[in-house]
C-alpha cells in the first residue's frame, strides 16, 4: 500500500477533542504521531503573549513538530469561513498576519492556511476578490520571511464559499502572483472537500499534482476515518507520491469513536 510510504499528522483542531486544546499535542504523541496542525487556536486574532507562549510551550513540551496552522478565520462554528476577502473584517486578519507566523518562526512551521472567506452581502464579488489577492499577498511576504507558504484551499459544505474546486484555488495562487509576484502561496489538496463537491481526484491530481503544498485527508461520505466512506484514499495518495508530493499528510477527519482508536486503518498500512 501506498500509504505506508507517507508521513501523517494529526489535525489537533478536529481529533483529540474530548482533551482540552493544550493536551491534545501530547495525546497526539503518544498515539504515535512527530507532527501535528491546528486551525487557529485562540478565540480573538491576536492573542496575548502570554496565551502564545502557552500554546508553543504546548506544543514544544510534547516533543512533536507543528506542521500546519491556520490564519484566522472568525467564528468557524457560527459558519464563518475566514477573513482574507471579507472587507469589515480585513484588518484582523492583517493584524493576525504577524502573530500566526511567528508562531510559526518559533515552532518551524512553515505552512499556513488562509481560508479564503465567504461572499457577503455588503460587498460585490469582485471587490472581495481584489482584496483577497492584496490580503493574501501581504500573507505571503509575511510567510515567505521564514521560508514559509500560504495555502489556499476548497472547501465544502460552506454555501457561501466561493472556492469550491482545485481550479478555484489554484487560480487565486497564480492571480496573487501574476498581480503582485508573491509566488509563496499553495495549494492545499483537501481530498475530502474536493471529493465532497464532486470533483474527479484522479484528475484533480493529473492536472494539478505539481502544484500541491499541502494534502488533507478524510473519508466521503462522512468525514470520518479512512475505510470508513467510500473514497480509495490509497490509490489517490499514491497518484500524488507520483506527482512528486513528499509532503506530510494531515488527518483532517471527525473520528466515528474515540480519537485514539481511529488510527487503525494507518496501524494496519503500516504494519
Amino acid at each position: 500500500m501506498v500509504i505506508r510510504s507517507l508521513q501523517y499528522e494529526v489535525n489537533c483542531s478536529i481529533l483529540f477533542t474530548e482533551l482540552p486544546l493544550l493536551e491534545r499535542p501530547a495525546a497526539a504523541k503518544d498515539a504515535g504521531f512527530d507532527g501535528v496542525e491546528f486551525w487557529w487556536p485562540f478565540p480573538v486574532a491576536v492573542p496575548s503573549d502570554a496565551d502564545v507562549d502557552t500554546f508553543v510551550r504546548a506544543v514544544r513540551d510534547a516533543g512533536v513538530q507543528l506542521v500546519g496552522l491556520n490564519f484566522s478565520a472568525g467564528d468557524m462554528p457560527a459558519g464563518d469561513r475566514g477573513l482574507v476577502s471579507w472587507p469589515a473584517r480585513s484588518q484582523e486578519f492583517r493584524d493576525n498576519v504577524d502573530v500566526t507566523v511567528g508562531i510559526g518562526e518559533q515552532l518551524g512551521c512553515r505552512a499556513f492556511n488562509a481560508l479564503y472567506g465567504n461572499r457577503v452581502d455588503d460587498a460585490r464579488p469582485g471587490e472581495q476578490d481584489a482584496l483577497a489577492v492584496e490580503n493574501l499577498a501581504l500573507a505571503g511576504r509575511a510567510a515567505s520571511r521564514i521560508g514559509g507558504t500560504v495555502l489556499v484551499e476548497p472547501v465544502s459544505g460552506a454555501p457561501r464559499y466561493p472556492l469550491r474546486t482545485a481550479a478555484d484555488a489554484v487560480g487565486v495562487v497564480d492571480r496573487v502572483a501574476e498581480q503582485t509576484g508573491v509566488t509563496s502561496l499553495g495549494f492545499l489538496c483537501d481530498l475530502y472537500h474536493l471529493a465532497v463537491n464532486g470533483e474527479d481526484l484522479d484528475r484533480v491530481v493529473a492536472t494539478y499534482g505539481s502544484r500541491v503544498a499541502h494534502v488533507q485527508i478524510a473519508d466521503a461520505p462522512g468525514r470520518h476515518e479512512p475505510g470508513t466512506g467510500e473514497l480509495d484514499l490509497d490509490r489517490h495518495l499514491g497518484r500524488l507520491v507520483d506527482a512528486g508530493y513528499d509532503g506530510w499528510v494531515g488527518l483532517e477527519y471527525v473520528p466515528s469513536g474515540a480519537s485514539a482508536d481511529s488510527f487503525g486503518w494507518l496501524h494496519r498500512a503500516t504494519a
